[in-house]
């Protein structure tokens, strides 16, 4: 029945528009029902045609060709019985009914595909420009970025032209190979704008700061200072609630340093083995910064050897769950294709979290993997 009366409203609809929605698909049938009732009552004297045969043109304005189909359907057959029992057959009162419902059937069905085909349209071009808009913020990764391979990967939730609000960069700087990932709070046009506000501070920073502290610093300032814009943006255009952020910092010696501000800590797979590189200090997500007293001045350090291989993540990867509402085992996911070359290797977390989800991703999800290559390599 789902593939009969789906809903055009996006995946981002509210549940109370959802609600009133569904209840405006059963208008029709209740309607058909109630007809039905006082056909079979002593009140059947009354005439209802008329409003049986509007049945069809109130399903056209919520549901598809096929719900539009069935509900003309279901019509026919009050129709059909109401005419048998009070054994109207051959009456002129049901050859005007059943002619009525003919005509508007079928003008109701034309109609109704009509309006879908348009919609299906519209949807298409928002998702283009959706996607478009996404790929000109969230660049590919390099598959080389000096002392590391690096492999990235981006998957959308759903099916509508929402736009999610995961972020992630790798970018080559005097300082090393540098890295963020995070995740804004909401989807959307207000999530659009703190990732390309959140992005654009850290392509600026990270080749101008030598601490990776400040690096963080300048991001979590420049969606502060977006916030207070008054009067610049729609209303569904401004940033809300907070953004989670991971900075990674890859030098040439054998280390990588970390600082993290609320977001899932990172796996290092280290001769097949999987680690999670949790920090010593719980910080607040950027725009939380109120809830504690102070920062830490340094970033965390952890040992990075040749060989060894660190992944980046956002919470959709973690966080997705099977029919059973059981979380995606990424650390086993991981040790299973430890053996892949970086793309390979996400290539296929990406199959074993669609089969771990049937395919249905409730978030959006970020992948950065880099793998340490031996000195000789790196230098090359």
């Amino acid at each position: 029945m789902r593939s009969l009366f789906r809903s055009p409203l996006g995946p981002g609809a509210g549940g109370h528009g959802r609600v009133l929605f569904a209840l405006a698909q059963c208008v029709p049938f209740a309607i058909a029902l109630v007809v039905l009732g006082i056909e079979l009552s002593p009140a059947h004297a009354l005439v209802t045609g008329p409003v049986l045969t509007a049945t069809p043109a109130l399903a056209a304005l919520t549901m598809g060709p096929k719900g539009t189909l069935s509900t003309a359907g279901v019509a026919l057959a009050v129709n059909m019985t109401t005419a048998s029992v009070n054994h109207a057959w051959g009456t002129p009162q049901v050859f005007g009914n059943l002619l009525g419902l003919f005509l508007v059937s079928v003008a109701s069905v034309t109609m109704s595909n009509a309006v879908r085909t348009r919609r299906q349209s519209e949807l298409d071009q928002m998702r283009r420009i959706a996607v478009a808009a996404q790929d000109v913020i969230l660049r590919p990764v390099p598959a080389r970025l000096g002392p590391v391979q690096a492999g990235s990967l981006c998957l959308a939730a759903g099916t509508g032209a929402q736009v999610g609000g995961d972020l992630y960069e790798a970018v080559q700087t005097p300082y090393g190979v540098r890295m963020i990932v995070g995740d804004v709070r909401g989807k959307g046009l207000s999530a659009v704008r703190a990732v390309a506000v959140a992005l654009g501070a850290f392509r600026e920073a990270v080749h101008y700061e030598d601490d990776l502290v400040e690096v963080m610093n300048r991001c979590a300032a420049a969606l502060r200072r977006e916030v207070t814009v008054p009067g610049a943006y729609a209303p569904e255009a401004l940033i809300e609630g907070f953004t989670t952020a991971l900075l990674a910092e890859v030098p040439d010696e054998p280390v990588v340093h970390l600082v993290n501000r609320g977001h899932p800590p990172p796996l290092m797979l280290h001769q097949g083995r999987v680690r999670s590189l949790m920090p010593t200090t719980a910080l607040p997500p950027l725009g939380l910064e109120d809830l504690i007293t102070g920062l830490p001045e340094k970033p965390e350090s952890y040992p990075f050897a040749p060989g060894d291989r660190l992944l980046l993540y956002t919470d959709g990867v973690i966080e997705a769950r099977n029919p059973h509402n059981d979380f995606f085992p990424l650390p086993e996911a991981m040790q299973a294709v430890h053996a892949l070359a970086p793309q390979d290797f996400l290539d296929a977390l990406h199959q074993a979290l669609l089969r771990h989800t049937e395919g249905h991703l409730a978030d959006d999800v970020a992948m950065i993997l880099v793998d340490r290559l031996d000195d000789d390599r790196g230098r090359s």
